[in-house]
């Protein structure tokens, strides 16, 4: 019988797994493209929730995780979390992610979910507990595995939330640019 705390760390990594496979397949080039005006891009995604997971389950919880964060600097560049140098591969990403979710596995394992903690960048409200920390990172890991799921869509047309059920209709293509058109030509009433 699951507890909630195996429920939460559960959704947790289904999240991370979600976000990870979003990189599959693609070359060096793919996993760093900024498609949308702000600059999104899969592999500034999983080198974001890394850094995520080391202040939450690292930080909040004293529990130190002895990663050189250099976006911590004072020279460094603005949202250097979001996004990889030339100097860092995917690999080299990825197993930051994976060595930032081990350290969290460990605080999740080790602590209660009632076990006190602080987050410094939330102010007033920075008294917190595992409980409330694991619902604050798996749902903004789930956040960003919908923004990668754009991202790769608009890459190279896979989505959904895992390789082997991506949980859409099973149409091929001509039903999905036909069913695009219908939405264009409904949205298109409303243009002024």
């Amino acid at each position: 019988m699951s507890t909630i705390k195996d429920d939460l760390h559960r959704y947790l990594k289904a999240g991370r797994a979600a976000v990870l496979w979003k990189l599959e397949g693609l070359s060096e080039y793919d996993v760093r493209r900024p498609l949308v005006p702000t600059g999104t891009n899969l592999l500034g995604l999983v080198k974001h929730l890394a850094s995520v997971e080391l202040g939450y389950f690292g930080d909040t919880f004293g529990r130190p995780h002895g990663e050189e964060l250099a976006w911590f600097s004072e020279n460094a560049e603005a949202n250097a979390d979001m996004w990889a140098t030339s100097d860092e591969s995917s690999a080299d990403i990825v197993g930051f992610y994976e060595r930032a979710a081990s350290h969290s596995d460990s605080t999740i394992d080790e602590l209660d979910l009632d076990s006190p903690g602080r987050v410094p960048w939330w102010g007033e409200k920075g008294d917190v507990t595992l409980h409330l920390i694991l619902i604050h990172v798996a749902t903004e890991t789930h956040r960003h595995a919908g923004h990668a799921d754009i991202v790769r869509e608009l890459i190279d047309g896979a989505a959904g939330l895992r390789q082997t059920n991506d949980n859409l209709p099973d149409r091929d293509a001509n039903w999905w640019a036909a069913y695009r058109t219908t939405l264009e030509r409904t949205a298109a009433e409303f243009d002024g």
